[in-house]
């Protein structure tokens, strides 16, 4: 059989709008789409096959990684049909690969379904805003179409700090910075440090996965900049928790002061398979920041922010559990997604027991 080649891979990719690409050994390819994994209709790939797609797309120097340090990752443009994160690894000695879509395309702020609240967010001169949840939620996703409104709206230099680089911003009414980890700059901490003397007015940290990135991070917040940062937790006061936790205890207290100046914005999302049409619809947790909130987070009282975002409405604020339930009453997502993906599913059950009461 004639080999397969990763330009007819990508092209079946983006025809059947997958999310991934997976190229295991000793497995055909594997594409992961609306949420679920499809297997394509070709031979097992054998190691020889797994390496020949390996070095149609991996330089020297990430070949030299991959075999220097077991793994490497990197952006990949397939002409200009849209950009892929690539992830190459060795699973037991044999190269394998995932392939995930960055589309050409950024999507607003309508279209990803966050409320229009969120948009002035972006318009605040300071402060650190945090889009969190799991691995494949969209985060990426929600930050380069919030970065773009800035880019389009305001006269900024935005700095973007990558691991790798994903979505291509060009100059609009901003001038932008993209910066990639190993390739531009050794590290995140190193990045913010080294941005903070490029006159930058706001400030994207592709991945706050230390501590010393989350302080630098909060740094750069509380002097001045609008800072945009990710982490993989899942709900507000989590996120809020996970923060203050990776500190030494000595310095905590010191951490939630300046995270109750400096917090002005998390959202909190999942992806879920929608049912009433092909494709994925995401779900969000708003908290915005008030004088409450910064007085919980001030006083360790982060137990009771739930409850202060439940009565936020006002001020554009949300729980997951409200959003999945109105997904659901809509129509747009199963019942198994609604109660696996909600944080109190017995008090989901009473609210839908309440409302066919009513009906």
């Amino acid at each position: 059989m004639p080999k397969l080649e990763m330009g007819d891979l990508l092209d079946l990719v983006l025809e059947e709008g997958a999310s991934d690409l997976h190229i295991p050994c000793f497995s055909p390819p594997v594409i992961r789409h609306h949420g679920e994994m499809v297997p394509l209709d070709t031979d097992p790939m054998e190691p020889e096959d797994t390496e020949y797609l390996m070095k149609s797309i991996t330089s020297e120097a990430n070949q030299q990684k991959l075999q220097q340090d077991g793994g490497v990752d990197f952006g990949f443009a397939f002409g200009d049909k849209a950009r892929f994160r690539v992830s190459v690894f060795k699973a037991k000695g044999n190269i394998g690969m995932v392939l995930r879509t960055i589309p050409n395309t950024l999507l607003s702020m309508e279209q990803i379904g966050l409320p229009p609240s969120v948009k002035d967010i972006l318009f605040r001169p300071r402060g650190l805003v945090l889009v969190t949840g799991p691995t494949g939620s969209g985060k990426s996703t929600t930050l380069a179409s919030m970065i773009d409104i800035i880019n389009k709206e305001k006269k900024d230099h935005i700095i973007t700090i990558e691991d790798p680089i994903e979505f291509y911003h060009q100059h609009k009414n901003s001038v932008v910075t993209q910066r990639e980890i190993h390739n531009d700059v050794p590290s995140f901490a190193e990045a913010i440090r080294r941005a903070l003397r490029q006159d930058p007015d706001t400030i994207l940290v592709g991945e706050m996965r230390d501590l010393e990135t989350i302080g630098a991070a909060i740094t750069a917040a509380e002097t001045g900049h609008l800072v945009f940062g990710t982490l993989h937790t899942t709900g507000a006061a989590e996120t809020v928790d996970r923060i203050v936790d990776s500190f030494p205890t000595t310095q905590q207290a010191q951490v939630r002061t300046q995270l109750a100046s400096t917090l002005i914005c998390v959202i909190s999302q999942v992806l879920l398979k929608r049912i009433d049409k092909k494709g994925r619809v995401a779900a969000f947790e708003i908290l915005v920041q008030t004088p409450s909130i910064s007085a919980l987070i001030r006083d360790g009282k982060t137990f009771r922010i739930t409850s202060d975002i439940q009565t936020g409405a006002k001020w554009g604020m949300n729980t997951l559990d409200s959003h999945l339930l109105q997904l659901y009453n809509d129509g747009k997502i199963s019942y198994g997604d609604l109660i696996t993906k909600c944080r109190d599913a017995e008090g989901i059950i009473a609210s839908i027991k309440e409302g066919m009461k009513n009906k």
